[in-house]
């Protein structure tokens, strides 16, 4: 693994970059000052929407590009715009909720709004799995859909995530990509968008290609990511699913598992 291979640095933040708290540890933002030392560029790369990645980036440099959303955005920091953006057609939405309803009963559903000012939604019943994260309650269903949005989080119960997860994609079919980003969190987002859609025109952007390009991730919406760099590299107690896809583990993200590899490649 030869430092000069890389290019570019995707983390992940939740599980990954972030430590439980929200915030990144001294030791990981010293780790990421050497990769920029270097001549490389680090992109957070997150299914949280862009509203809700903009705080913590002026704490990793401020002025950079974030793929957020799941990759449906290509964010802009410095300027404060999307580059790129695709959105969850809404009625595709619905129809999708009502599939996997049909099939695991009642499903507790939020949606995150397209555009740098979006807002987090939430239905009586779903519970944030991130309580720091701000959301706006809604009455109804019906409310979820007021304007363009770019995913759907759900939440069921008593079924757990990778059941859950299961049994939207066997009925959702193309009318949405299923994903399960961390605990508690189910997604869908529109048919085809995955985190490597948004990394790879991230990297475009700024001239860079997979073949030079190291990835960190926790959770199974990482893979896609993981598939398309160069290397992928799973955090200690990551979904066993992303660690069959890893290149290596390193320790978790309370031990500072991003800035323990970048250390060893950006001494």
């Amino acid at each position: 693994m030869d430092p000069t291979a890389y290019a570019l640095v995707a983390t992940d933040l939740d599980g990954t970059l972030l430590r439980g708290d929200d915030t990144v540890s001294e030791r990981s933002l010293a780790a990421l000052a050497r990769v920029a030392g270097a001549g490389a560029h680090h992109l957070v790369v997150t299914g949280r929407p862009a509203p809700r990645v903009r705080p913590l980036l002026g704490d990793l440099g401020g002025g950079g590009l974030a793929v957020c959303g799941q990759g449906a955005q290509v964010y802009d920091a410095g300027a404060d715009r999307l580059l790129w953006s695709v959105t969850l057609d809404r009625e595709l939405a619905e129809t999708a909720l009502g599939k996997i309803e049909a099939e695991v009963g009642e499903v507790y559903a939020a949606v995150d709004q397209d555009g740098v000012d979006g807002l987090t939604l939430i239905e009586p019943g779903y519970l944030m799995p991130h309580p720091t994260l701000p959301a706006e309650r809604v009455d109804r269903r019906d409310d979820l859909w007021a304007a363009p949005i770019s995913k759907v989080l759900l939440r069921h119960p008593w079924l757990g995530d990778d059941e859950l997860a299961d049994a939207a994609r066997a009925v959702v079919g193309s009318l949405a990509t299923v994903t399960m980003s961390g605990p508690g969190t189910v997604e869908l987002q529109p048919c085809g968008v995955t985190k490597a859609t948004g990394l790879a025109l991230a990297a475009e952007h700024l001239g860079l290609s997979p073949r030079r390009t190291i990835a960190f991730g926790d959770m199974p919406n990482d893979i896609p990511m993981f598939l398309w760099a160069a290397h992928g590299v799973a955090m200690a107690g990551a979904h066993p699913e992303l660690r069959a896809v890893a290149d290596e583990v390193t320790a978790s993200n309370e031990d500072d598992g991003v800035a323990v590899v970048l250390e060893r490649l950006f001494s």
